[in-house]
């Protein structure tokens, strides 16, 4: 277990050495600062189950996994970006603006009455592109749950938008 004192330590010792490694692997001091407290508040939060010994590797994982997590999202963000471009430059008939608005507020629709419990999952699983042992561990479920959740989902959607 870890204490304030055991936490504030490992904090004033490591926290720019692990900021700098962010920022190596990433070129922004600003994301880089950012990265290095959240690896810090995940420390934190699971403080209870760690060794005060053992932390620097951990840190080093945890920061790997944040850049490389935020490098995913950005690259679907850029991604997603230029396919919106495409598709504004194709213009589209009317009919197929009328079909993907109808489909858009179909999707909504669904979205909105799609169970809670499935919706979490969905969305962090498609719009924030976290894996299945992500979601799980921040809901603090297992990874079957998840699966379960997200096939309820998509079934629902299935069901409503077909």
């Amino acid at each position: 277990m870890l204490n304030k004192a055991e936490f504030k330590q490992i904090f004033d010792k490591y926290f720019d050495t692990i900021r700098s490694f962010i920022y190596y692997r990433c070129g922004d001091v600003d994301a880089a600062s950012d990265m290095a407290q959240d690896v810090f508040m995940k420390i934190w939060e699971k403080r209870e189950q760690l060794n005060a010994l053992e932390l620097k590797p951990l840190l080093y994982k945890i920061a790997n996994d944040m850049i490389i997590s935020s490098y995913r999202k950005n690259n679907s963000r850029v991604d997603y970006e230029q396919s919106m471009t495409t598709q504004e430059q194709s213009q589209l008939s009317p009919e197929e603006e009328l079909n993907f608005q109808e489909l858009s507020s179909m999707y909504a629709k669904a979205l909105e009455q799609m169970p809670e419990i499935q919706r979490v999952v969905f969305l962090m699983n498609r719009n924030d592109e976290m894996k299945y042992h992500e979601i799980a561990e921040c809901l603090q479920l297992s990874v079957k749950a998840v699966e379960k959740r997200m096939s309820g989902a998509l079934q629902y959607l299935r069901a409503q938008l077909l």
